[in-house]
């Protein structure tokens, strides 16, 4: 099987960011974004989604967070994108629901051509340490238009806000697993009654 990775570069005025994906890959990563906890998000999605990732973000977070985060989701939904190639033998969707304590947070996905982003996460104006909640939205939007791909995100429940997010991001991961993984059945076949995702 031809190894399912890419590499990308973006940069713009506010960021300059390089991404390496390999879909198929260990759970290893290398990331820093200059936002802390969002690199340990994007740790946490790649060993639950047993990714191999590297990121390296340089933003103007000087300004404020929203750039550096927005960016690196369209990146790496870029590197999933051209990771994935023409999809054939895709399981296409995936769900998960990951408990965090008390928390549990749903994600569906869909890698089926078409973006969109249903976020449910409550009182996303809350904040993790210095981090709007509502940044992780951009971020997952940023990602499905790159990758083309529906995100559907469902509070279930949960008071604590790290734990939350949290939730989330393993959901995301657990959820793109499945979506990625080719299943033998379809003998690399399009998972689309149109022939083409």
């Amino acid at each position: 099987m031809t190894a399912r990775q890419a590499d990308i570069a973006r940069v713009t005025k506010e960021t300059n960011i390089k991404a390496h994906v390999q879909i198929d890959g260990t759970g290893d990563y290398t990331i820093s974004t200059g936002i802390p906890f969002f690199d340990h998000m994007l740790e946490l999605f790649t060993k639950h989604g047993l990714f191999t990732l590297t990121v390296k973000a340089v933003g103007d977070v000087d300004v404020d967070y929203h750039h550096t985060v927005e960016d690196t989701g369209i990146a790496l939904g870029d590197a999933f994108n051209k990771a994935l190639g023409d999809r054939k033998g895709i399981v296409r969707y995936g769900i998960a629901s990951v408990p965090m304590d008390e928390a549990r947070v749903e994600v569906a996905v869909d890698l089926g051509g078409r973006p969109f982003v249903v976020y449910n996460i409550p009182e996303a104006d809350r904040c993790i340490k210095d981090i709007p909640m509502q940044l992780f939205e951009e971020f997952l939007r940023g990602f499905a238009i790159s990758c083309k791909m529906n995100i559907h995100v469902r509070y279930l429940h949960g008071v604590n806000t790290h734990h939350i997010i949290e939730s989330m991001f393993k959901s995301f991961a657990r959820a793109m697993d499945q979506a990625c993984s080719l299943d033998t059945r379809l003998e690399g076949k399009i998972p689309s009654t149109k022939g083409v995702l």
